[in-house]
């Protein structure tokens, strides 16, 4: 079996731009989760925030060639894996190589793009005079092939559309693509791009948290016992795995080691959570890794601050880790970030085996009397951590866990 490492990082997020940023941002407890105005135009929409990335000139960034075919949630993406092959030192032979591949999701393709398309459709009965980029943009798989396509990626192409686990998965695949000699280098992440179809889903589920639309940066606060909801947020990510030798010959910086991997279904309910398929991917990831739970110093949990999901995470996490084992989960400080949560949190859990350092759960004071009595960090903390997991929760009761560890040389 092969050694997966992590070369290269690119991110956008309603915490900052960057690896450092991102790090900056949870070191000072800053909320990512602001008020936003365009909720405010639909009338029974209950949440009216969520998180956004900063302002980014896609015409300056992205050439009109590639941006053409891109909605939001592809164009923030672009971004992100431009800054991670500039970041892991790619060259374009070697990103054109049949051993550079590429997985990347989203929960869907561009929301703006399929409001917009639907509506002049079903106004005018007819399909002429629509834009021949329209279906390229709203595609499930618009970011893996939009990216392959302007970055020249040759290799592998998997698309993880698979809803709050998307990039999470696409990790877990391209670690496999590697570790497996089917790739030496596969550039991994997700996307989600601000709309407000994602919020009224959630909102008509009554998910969505609508009570602290008046002071949006503490209204996500998982596992809190006053909780009433996610807030849906966009952002995007991603990493660079390679192969160990590979990245040292190159000579490149090493952020860390891909040592565990799990998916997998509850095969029960397609909304409703389950703390058993939950306990079962932990434990599968930490046997991929050869490890036992007593080795694991900090888990990202998936935690959204719903009523059902953070108690079946929490006594699913309980059963294995006891109550010991520091966790947070970083929603709090951003919300929701849904196809591109799993790779940001991953990016977090890097953060905290690089930097010696475990951010808090934002807004979180008293666990829910309903939680198993696990260790929710209310405070950042300083600690040298050596192996870290990150977990991932997905509708349709998909699940993932990835185990993360320190590299040493």
């Amino acid at each position: 079996m092969r050694r997966v490492v992590v070369t290269g990082i690119g991110l956008n997020s309603p915490l900052g731009n960057s690896y450092e940023e991102l790090y900056e941002s949870l070191k000072a407890e800053k909320s990512g989760v602001i008020h936003l105005a365009e909720f405010e135009e639909i009338d029974d929409l209950g949440t009216k925030i969520g998180g956004v990335v900063g302002d980014l000139d896609f015409k300056k960034l992205i050439p009109r060639k590639f941006r053409r075919s891109m909605g939001r949630v592809a164009q923030l993406s672009a971004i992100s894996t431009a800054n991670a092959i500039v970041d892991a030192s790619l060259e374009q032979d070697m990103l054109s190589s049949k051993r550079c591949g590429i997985a990347y999701g989203s929960t869907m393709g561009a929301d703006e793009t399929l409001f917009q398309w639907v509506s002049e459709v079903s106004e005018q009965n007819s399909y002429r005079g629509q834009n021949s980029m329209a279906f390229l943009k709203l595609m499930s798989h618009t970011v893996a092939a939009n990216i392959a396509q302007m970055f020249e990626i040759k290799g592998r192409n998997i698309p993880t559309c698979s809803a709050c686990t998307s990039s999470a998965m696409a990790i877990g695949a391209g670690y496999e693509s590697v570790k497996y000699g089917m790739s030496d280098i596969m550039i991994c992440g997700g996307s989600e791009g601000q709309h407000h179809l994602a919020a009224g889903v959630f909102d008509i589920m009554g998910a969505c948290t609508t009570s602290h639309n008046h002071e949006p940066e503490v209204a996500s606060r998982p596992f809190d016992e006053s909780r009433d909801g996610l807030v849906v947020s966009e952002g995007s990510g991603a990493i660079v795995l390679e192969e160990l030798e590979h990245a040292l010959a190159r000579g490149v910086k090493i952020y860390g080691e891909v040592i565990g991997y799990a998916t997998s279904c509850d095969g029960s309910h397609i909304t409703t959570p389950s703390k058993d398929g939950m306990q079962q991917v932990m434990q599968t990831s930490l046997d991929d890794a050869g490890i036992e739970p007593s080795d694991i110093d900090y888990i990202n949990a998936h935690a959204t601050a719903t009523q059902k999901g953070d108690i079946a995470e929490s006594h699913a996490t309980y059963n294995l880790f006891g109550a010991k084992t520091p966790i947070s989960s970083t929603k709090g400080h951003m919300g929701h970030l849904l196809g591109g949560c799993g790779v940001v949190e991953s990016v977090i859990c890097l953060i905290a085996l690089n930097k010696s350092f475990l951010p808090k759960t934002m807004n979180f004071k008293t666990l829910d009397k309903k939680c198993a009595n696990i260790n929710v960090l209310a405070n950042n903390e300083i600690k040298d951590s050596k192996i870290v997991m990150n977990n991932n929760f997905a509708f349709g009761g998909i699940n993932t866990s990835l185990i993360f560890k320190k590299y040493k040389g």
